[in-house]
């Protein structure tokens, strides 16, 4: 009962904010906010059902899915293998952290004079800036996720027997995971930010690109088109990377809706505690 619920509440949100648009703009509100140029939601259907009728709509489309794609992966390959090899080594840490931590607090769209200085094209700039831009929260919670683990697991599969790479593939990947995919979820949606900027700046076609040379005609109905795919673009790929999350992480124990469990009494003994998590690591090693 609760998901058909879940639905219909969120379904309702949604028509309640086109309505209120819809008066706003209809009526010409102008009081602190000025809705009077605004088009109203009618207008942006028709605009929008004249740009998907056409080719270059479909064109910008799958442009910037394709710089999302690569700049993304790119950046989710690096991040995981450069936040793990930080917390996991102290040389790593010497030499790649203090560079990465003067890089990291300058904004990825600044990176665009010197995408276009370094690279031949403005395709290979756009994703360099994408990567960019998605590669700093993947490797921060990456780092953290990794450095959070207990060392009871690492410990058990040094008992039996395992070696650095067992370690690595049965206990720090998979203890980390959740951190981890917390990082992609919040670099795909900055991953966004930046190509649609790259695209109002360099880019020749794309999404961004089409959406600011609408502004630039006057065609407000036509910007507002351009929102819309932005938006619906960032939901379809960050429900595809959380749904990718959930799959990956189904052996976790899941904790929504569901009632607590109920507080044992008494102290429990140190080797009672880390029993169960001994057994766990010991059942990964001999798997």
């Amino acid at each position: 009962m609760s998901r058909p619920w879940s639905f219909l509440r969120r379904a309702l949100s949604l028509v309640a904010a086109l309505g209120l648009w819809q008066a706003l703009t209809s009526y010409d509100i102008s009081l602190w906010l000025r809705f009077e140029q605004f088009p109203t939601v009618t207008e942006v259907a028709r605009a929008y059902a004249d740009r998907v009728s056409g080719d270059a709509y479909w064109q910008d489309l799958t442009d910037s899915l394709t710089r999302i794609v690569t700049g993304f992966t790119l950046a989710a390959v690096l991040g995981v293998t450069v936040g793990t090899a930080i917390a996991r080594s102290r040389l790593a840490a010497d030499l790649l952290g203090p560079v990465l931590e003067v890089l990291r607090p300058v904004p990825a769209i600044a990176l665009v004079p010197v995408a276009i200085l370094l690279f031949p094209s403005n395709e290979q700039g756009i994703v360099f800036i994408t990567c960019t831009a998605a590669f700093f929260p993947v490797m921060v919670s990456t780092r953290h996720a990794v450095r959070a683990l207990t060392p009871v697991w690492e410990e058990a599969v040094l008992t039996m027997g395992g070696g650095r790479w067992r370690i690595l593939w049965s206990v720090v990947l998979p203890g980390a995971l959740p951190g981890i995919l917390g990082g992609l979820s919040v670099g795909i949606g900055v991953s966004w930010i930046c190509v649609i900027s790259a695209e109002m700046i360099s880019g020749e076609y794309g999404v961004g690109y089409r959406t600011w040379q609408d502004y630039t005609v006057v065609d407000y109905p036509g910007v507002f088109v351009g929102m819309a795919t932005i938006g619906l673009l960032g939901w379809l790929t960050s429900t595809a990377v959380e749904l990718l999350g959930r799959r990956l992480t189904r052996w976790l124990p899941r904790t929504e809706n569901r009632p607590a469990a109920p507080v044992r009494r008494g102290p429990a003994s140190p080797a009672t505690a880390a029993a169960p998590t001994i057994r766990t690591a010991q059942e990964r090693v001999r798997s």
